[in-house]
């Protein structure tokens, strides 16, 4: 899975990543891949839970090159889950696809719902607690809608893939050169992140309508 932090490299900037984001990012990056490996394996595939993917360990899937990219560039990677997907049950690839995206949906709601009901007994308390809930919910947003890009290498890919007859499913793979060059444009270039905001305050309009 790919995600991103915002802001910059510099001064504050990386003592708030190295203090706030990037442990809160590992967290739902964690969440993220056990939630592939689960769902996997209740569609029939044990691969990943054989390889010791089936935890809430984010030693078993942190990327040592990708958790080290999110304190010098807007974007970084966790170690993808393995699967056999002819070990799969009918829509099993989708599902699997679509699990990572949904835990930082629920991860987000789960946040919003805390921040929106929050009472603690002082005002500092509140604040901190706050601040990781609000960081929580804006992470876990980036994540979903980053993640459901309908191109490789991203799981709304495999969400399409899944979908497709088997006869097409290998055009998906023709597509993966793309994606990475998709990829750059939205992270570096101000249109995509342009683009990407829109994308993501209309995910965070509907977040705050179906939270209670």
């Amino acid at each position: 899975m790919f995600g991103f932090l915002t802001g910059t490299s510099g001064g504050q900037d990386l003592l708030e990543r190295l203090t706030l984001q990037l442990p809160l990012f590992i967290v739902s990056i964690t969440l993220h891949e056990a939630a592939h490996a689960w769902a996997a394996f209740r569609m029939g595939d044990d691969t990943a839970a054989r390889m010791g993917r089936l935890t809430l360990n984010p030693v078993a899937h942190l990327d040592p090159l990708g958790t080290l990219m999110l304190l010098f560039a807007p974007v970084g990677w966790a170690r993808p889950v393995p699967v056999d997907e002819g070990q799969l049950r009918r829509w099993g690839a989708t599902l699997v696809s679509a699990a990572g995206p949904a835990s930082n949906l629920l991860l987000a709601f789960l946040a919003l719902l805390g921040l929106k009901h929050l009472e603690m007994p002082t005002p500092g308390t509140a604040e901190a607690t706050g601040e990781v809930l609000k960081t929580l919910v804006l992470l876990n947003v980036n994540l979903a809608v980053f993640n459901m890009l309908p191109i490789p290498p991203f799981d709304g890919a495999g969400m399409v893939r899944g979908l497709l007859p088997e006869r097409l499913r290998p055009a998906m793979h023709q597509l993966v050169p793309y994606g990475v060059v998709v990829l750059v444009l939205l992270v570096f270039l101000p249109q995509g992140q342009a683009l990407l905001a829109v994308v993501m305050r209309s995910a965070m309009a509907w977040l705050l309508q179906v939270t209670p």
